[in-house]
């Protein structure tokens, strides 16, 4: 099936002009992927009713295939995969994950396929050529900001820092996530373990926090007031928001935490063409119009935000580089189960 459909794109790439040949290896693929009729998407940075959203347009979109969604978090998704290809069982398609370090280790195995999608280069110049191998592409990014419920906490009270999670007024009211269950949290307290060092989090312990997995589980102690602030995603905060939820964010004046979450398809895909089909959506007009309409940022031009959301580039932004990351996200899993158990 795939040395055919190869081939009749060669051809008429032969005998076409550069616009014409792109049309018709897309028509190749999506009659390809027709044929295979599904895929089955692995995703971690949505949650599971905007990545059943998602699931649902590409489908409309493409009639006749079904996308399989596998929502769960970061490390969860990651070791549900590592035990797929132990047991050499092809499941996963298409990988969404917000652990940069994953991409890093299927990449130096040749767990991923290469493939440059069309839409790859219309993404905001920021995001363009973000492996240039061309393994893998982002397809989210969003920031870690904090956020509080306006029921408990008013705006000139609310916390403008990442310190402010640590001050002991706040004891009993803080919420966070669990850095072996979430790559956000868990980039996020690399971040603040080099920005302010381990101490920053023994005195957060001292803050009593309550530890949900998902970076979205403070989202939702927030909202039934049982923690009044948190280090949150915005996307998530802003999407609740926008159902009435009472809810802010605060983008700290030490910076935003920056996450870019990248899809891959796999090397051992049981349906490459559909995957790479997926991939292509999650890289277009349609998939950035879902996000911006649950309270994201788009990363296409095309697609504008929706206040109050900001840009990256209206806030200060921080971010780990990406061997700091890889490196550091095992390193303060350990630490964190040392400091607050479980």
């Amino acid at each position: 099936m795939r040395v055919g459909i190869a081939a009749a794109i060669i051809a008429l790439a032969a005998l076409a002009t550069p616009s014409t040949a792109a049309r018709a290896q897309s028509d190749a693929l999506v009659k390809a992927a027709r044929a295979e009729g599904q895929v089955t998407w692995y995703i971690t940075h949505y949650p599971a009713d905007v990545a059943e959203e998602t699931g649902r347009a590409f489908t409309r979109k493409f009639p006749g295939i079904t996308v399989n969604v596998f929502r769960t978090t970061a490390q969860v998704a990651y070791q549900r995969l590592l035990q797929d290809l132990r047991e050499n069982v092809a499941q996963c398609d298409v990988f969404s994950s917000t652990d940069i370090g994953h991409y890093v280790n299927l990449k130096k195995q040749n767990r991923l396929a290469k493939f440059h999608p069309e839409n790859a280069d219309k993404l905001i110049a920021e995001f363009r050529d973000y492996d240039p191998d061309g393994f893998y592409y982002p397809t989210n990014a969003g920031l870690v900001i904090l956020a509080y419920n306006t029921r408990k906490v008013s705006a000139a009270d609310a916390p403008t820092t990442w310190r402010d999670l640590i001050d002991p007024k706040w004891r009993g009211r803080v919420a966070v996530g669990h850095p072996g269950f979430s790559a956000y949290v868990g980039t996020w307290v690399v971040m603040m373990s080099q920005l302010y060092g381990w101490d920053y989090f023994e005195k957060l312990d001292k803050n009593d926090p309550l530890i949900g997995r998902s970076i979205n589980d403070t989202v939702t102690v927030l909202n039934s007031g049982e923690r009044w602030i948190a280090a949150s995603a915005a996307q998530t905060v802003l999407e609740n928001v926008g159902r009435g939820n009472p809810l802010a964010i605060v983008y700290p004046t030490d910076g935003a935490l920056l996450m870019v979450a990248p899809s891959a398809v796999m090397a051992n895909a049981p349906h490459p063409n559909a995957a790479r089909l997926l991939l292509e959506f999650l890289l277009d007009v349609e998939h950035s119009r879902i996000v911006v309409d649950n309270g994201g940022i788009s990363l296409r031009p095309e697609v504008p935000l929706k206040p109050p959301a900001k840009s990256f580039r209206e806030v200060k932004i921080i971010r780990p580089t990406e061997a700091q990351i890889v490196d550091g996200i095992p390193k303060v899993i350990e630490k964190w189960r040392d400091t607050f158990g479980g």
